[in-house]
């Protein structure tokens, strides 16, 4: 296994999303916090269209302070939208996403399935990154439709696997809180309909604890479909993303589960929103290293 570091660090202390000058500033903030790999995003058209204009810069800058950038995330609601048009714009940054993927030389891309079109009374999942423990009050529009939403879901997330597969890219699906897949069971639903086979998914354990899941038993339903992590800890109420330690996942039974089926991909540290941020990861990278020590997997 690969611990890296997810791009919630630099949203986290830069904002949503970071600028260009933040973002080299966050690469070489990763690098003295001695991580060898991470991953970043590419957010809408203004902030996707940057990413592009100074990919140069950011490919020297990871280069010369010793990075790999192994995850690439276009996040982009337009390619689920009920939209065709909307969609097909989706679709055109999504190749922008991708052409960045190939420079960047990422193994993975990874999208989200984002909320459904519903009216939010008041505050609203994923206006600035993550939100935690919401209380959300839903209206929904008469005229919506679940079974058209899912099917153009399906539609969606099938041709993005194709076409990252002609790019040799793994494409994979982030269940997250709040969003159209959101647990476990419904990445297995996707992963049914989706006419592809190089479509995976992102295990999120504060996601998915934060919503009572059985972590061992989600890496046991999902087993080698199981494409990278992203690991924080919680306390299993709601979906904060804090430190290794300071919540209550059971640790152990996730990469025991995790060994037997063979997982040997990117382990991301997806912590942020907490006090001296730096002192949690570098924590949490120790965390982890001996858990894998204890556990004999190798890293």
């Amino acid at each position: 296994m690969k611990i890296n570091m997810c791009w919630l660090y630099a949203i986290s202390k830069y904002g949503y999303p970071p600028s260009i000058e933040d973002t080299l500033k966050v690469i070489d903030e990763i690098a003295d916090l001695g991580f060898t790999y991470m991953e970043m995003e590419g957010v809408r058209e203004e902030n996707m269209k940057a990413v592009w204009d100074a990919r140069k810069r950011i490919k020297d800058k990871a280069k010369e302070r010793g990075l790999k950038l192994m995850n690439f995330c276009p996040i982009l609601p337009g390619l689920v939208s009920m939209d065709k048009t909307e969609r097909e714009k989706g679709f055109e940054l999504y190749k922008i996403g991708l052409d960045l993927a190939e420079y960047f030389e990422t193994e993975l891309v990874q999208i989200d399935s984002f909320t459904p079109p519903l009216k939010f009374k008041g505050e609203a999942p994923y206006k600035e990154a993550i939100n935690f423990g919401l209380d959300l009050k839903i209206e929904i529009d008469p005229e919506f439709s679940w079974d058209d939403q899912w099917k153009v879901l399906v539609d969606s997330f099938t041709r993005a696997a194709e076409m990252a597969k002609e790019r040799g890219k793994k494409l994979c699906v982030e269940p997250r809180v709040g969003e159209m897949i959101a647990n476990t069971d419904s990445a297995l639903r996707l992963l049914d309909h989706v006419d592809s086979d190089n479509l995976g998914i992102v295990l999120d354990t504060g996601h998915l604890h934060a919503q009572k899941e059985i972590l061992p038993l989600s890496v046991e339903k999902l087993g080698k479909k199981i494409y990278y992590l992203h690991v924080s800890d919680n306390d299993g109420k709601i979906n904060k993303h804090l430190g290794l330690g300071k919540g209550n996942i059971d640790w152990e039974g996730v990469f025991l589960a995790l060994k037997k089926h063979g997982f040997d991909g990117y382990v991301g540290l997806d912590i942020g929103n907490v006090e001296d941020l730096d002192r949690e990861v570098i924590e949490s990278k120790k965390f982890l290293e001996e858990l894998f020590d204890r556990l004999e997997i190798k890293y």
